[in-house]
């Protein structure tokens, strides 16, 4: 019988890596790979300390797929990324903080530089639609569009996409800590924002920050 390979147990190691960082807890998100013109998508309803390799879903963008394992009932949030953004990896999750955020139905404003870093001067916050749903494929689009790398999904959770998965992972846990920090701020006062000036010197600074 052949090893499984390398993206299957990268996705199942990322699972598991989502509980340690407590961005999900029981069988809650998916995770998901550009697989040539499909993509590889973590199973429905398999807690990720159950979940082996041979059980992540290939299919296509269409939601096509073949075997004993049904993909993730947000597949179509993953198949829409691939579709309309050059993303080769898509982390969707429920921390805490974030899912408290966006309980409120509004974007992270820009009350820390880091927010920036998500491709504009907030964090989106997609409008309400029910799990599973064409619908909430097409709201977390629409929000995100082709100029953020994270968005907030109103009473639900976040979506975050990157090159790899790495990075996917990276951007959801950073947004939790932000989503954390902001409430944390608001338990004190009102958070000022940063301004538009301010905010373009971050978005300048930050196109030469890290290794090029």
């Amino acid at each position: 019988m052949s090893s499984p390979s390398a993206p299957r147990v990268a996705l199942v190691d990322a699972t598991l890596k989502t509980l340690a960082l407590k961005l999900n807890s029981g069988t809650a998100g998916n995770l998901s790979l550009r697989h040539g013109e499909g993509m590889l998508i973590t199973p429905t309803g398999i807690p990720p300390h159950e979940l082996a390799p041979e059980q992540i879903v290939e299919m296509d963008l269409r939601g096509n797929w073949q075997g004993r394992w049904k993909p993730s009932s947000e597949w179509a949030i993953h198949a829409r990324l691939y579709q309309t953004t050059s993303a080769g990896a898509v982390v969707h999750a429920h921390p805490d903080h974030s899912v408290a955020l966006a309980t409120l139905r509004r974007p992270l404003p820009p009350f820390h530089y880091m927010i920036a870093s998500f491709g504009g001067d907030i964090v989106p916050c997609a409008p309400y639609a029910c799990f599973g749903t064409p619908a909430l494929a097409e709201t977390v689009i629409e929000a995100m569009g082709t100029t953020y790398s994270a968005c907030l999904m109103s009473n639900h959770g976040i979506v975050t996409i990157g090159p790899d998965l790495a990075t996917a992972l990276m951007r959801a846990e950073k947004l939790e800590m932000l989503a954390r920090q902001y409430l944390l701020a608001r338990m004190g006062g009102e958070p000022v924002l940063l301004t538009p000036d301010e905010l373009a010197e971050v978005h300048s600074r930050y196109s030469s920050y890290g290794q090029q």
